[in-house]
């Protein structure tokens, strides 16, 4: 099973004392461009890699019209002229994936600024959809009301309890629920299931068919007084006929978090936005390549926790793993690969990592030990133990 997740960041290029050149509008005040890639993940988070991305650079700047013109506009022009076309083309790529992988299921899992009529209208060949919603369709005129008062009606599946993260809302006059101030705190949560027929929205260029999907509802029992109920309504075809089913299908949403990992390495620890680039033509490179570092430290840190037993010989060569345990230890290498956390924890040290009871290396100490360790091993294959070893194998 793989897990094949779209989303969109920000890579802020504002510079005070310069520009870069060929960078389209953020906003008002900031110059950069928006990636949009589609990562590849299994069912407990560890990162395959990306693969397909897009860039999307407003170049063109923004419309100042008034929002009620913003509105017509937004109404009347097809999916292909809109940046939400990128979701569509995201789920179109990744159902190229699933029809290369007969023997995988794979499942395009997307947070609700995917909800898009046109993604769920979209043939689906071998790839199954779950997105989170961001509005309260209607549905079918035969069912009546919304998709949150259908599910709503269906008893509990199961009650879970889980962690809620505090937050503080960027803006003080925020009114959306979704991003008020809110306390952290523990809570339980009641899940239910239901399949619906939503009916079409109208479009002014096409005739979209109603869709049949399977909904999840997660809201919250009883929220602390003056704060609001936490809830996700995801809309899937994946089946909901057990609750173990319907189990499977938050965990999988809750997978959806690891590309938000993936951006903060890539802001935070390959630092793609302080690069010193004067042109975009310059920009677009690094970040394509800063994708792939960015996965594989993400791949280093999470397999190291979620295998910490296996040699670490699966993921480093030998010079690699040899010349860290040299300069760290200060002591031959074992003829044996060391495991994989203790060699992972060896790597972040290089990076600036210090040993704590109970503490993992994170993906910025992790990505700086990588280069310290590359740098290593060339040099102990150039010309430290590794060269002799050439020198008689020649």
């Amino acid at each position: 099973m793989v897990l094949l997740v779209p989303d969109t960041s920000e890579i802020d290029l504002t510079r005070p004392d310069s520009t870069v050149r060929g960078a389209g509008e953020l906003d008002d005040a900031r110059l950069g461009v928006r990636v949009h890639p589609l990562h590849a993940f299994t069912p407990d988070g560890t990162p395959l890699g990306t693969v397909w991305a897009e860039i999307l650079n407003r170049t063109a700047g923004a419309s100042h019209a008034a929002r009620a013109e913003k509105e017509w506009a937004k109404k009347h022009t097809p999916i292909e002229e809109k940046e939400s076309l990128r979701w569509l083309t995201g789920f179109q790529r990744a159902r190229e994936v699933a029809a290369r992988l007969p023997r995988v299921g794979c499942v395009c899992v997307a947070d609700s600024e995917a909800d898009i009529y046109e993604v769920f209208a979209e043939p689906r060949g071998a790839l199954d959809v779950l997105i989170r919603a961001c509005q309260d369709r209607a549905l079918e005129l035969g069912a009546g009301g919304h998709l949150r008062d259908a599910v709503s009606a269906e008893p509990v599946l199961y009650t879970a309890a889980l962690s809620i993260r505090g937050r503080a809302a960027k803006i003080a006059a925020e009114t959306r629920g979704r991003r008020q101030n809110r306390e952290g705190r523990r809570t339980a949560v009641e899940v239910r299931a239901a399949t619906v027929t939503v009916r079409a929205p109208w479009r002014f260029d096409r005739v979209l068919p109603p869709v049949t999907l399977n909904v999840v509802l997660v809201r919250e029992s009883a929220p602390p007084p003056g704060e609001v109920r936490v809830e996700w309504i995801l809309l899937t075809t994946l089946p909901i006929g057990t609750g173990e089913q319907v189990r499977t299908i938050v965990d999988y949403c809750s997978v959806r978090w690891s590309i938000e990992i993936l951006f903060r390495t890539l802001k935070s620890g390959c630092r793609i936005e302080d690069r010193r680039f004067e042109h975009i033509d310059r920009v677009l490179p690094c970040l394509a390549l800063y994708l792939i570092v960015a996965w594989r430290t993400l791949f280093v840190c999470r397999l190291s926790r979620e295998c910490p037993d296996v040699a670490c010989g699966a993921v480093f060569e030998p010079s690699e793993w040899k010349a860290v345990w040299v300069a760290v230890k200060k002591k031959e290498p074992p003829k044996e690969p060391p495991r994989l956390a203790e060699m992972v924890h060896l790597i972040a040290r290089l990076g600036g990592y210090i040993e704590r009871p109970a503490s993992e290396p994170g993906p910025q100490t992790v990505w700086i030990g990588l280069q310290r360790m590359y740098d290593l091993a060339w040099a102990w294959d150039t010309f430290g133990p590794g060269a002799k070893l050439n020198e008689k194998d020649m």
